[in-house]
């Protein structure tokens, strides 16, 4: 069995983590993208350890996440609550 390309990867979350049936850019299917990417990257770095431009990647993607999820906590609690629950963000 093959692994699974970054693209299936990509699809299978937005079709997960939609809010609709044409949503792409909600921040619950943008907050699971950049987990994705999270993930993948931190896997990378785990063996390139001196890799500094992906570790600095890394830390604006965490940042960029970290803003979308304080805006879902503001404007939407519940929404909030189910993404973190969801992904196992938070402990």
């Amino acid at each position: 069995m093959p692994p699974i390309s970054l693209k299936e990867k990509r699809t299978k979350a937005v079709e997960t983590y939609r809010t609709h049936e044409k949503d792409t850019g909600s921040p619950e299917v943008q907050v699971a993208l950049l987990t994705e990417r999270v993930n993948h990257l931190t896997q990378h770095l785990k063996t390139h350890p001196k890799d500094f431009a992906s570790r600095r990647g890394l830390l604006v993607m965490v940042g960029r996440r970290a803003g979308l999820l304080k805006y879902l906590a503001t404007h939407a609690h519940d929404r909030y609550q189910a993404i973190i629950q969801k992904l196992g963000l938070r402990k």
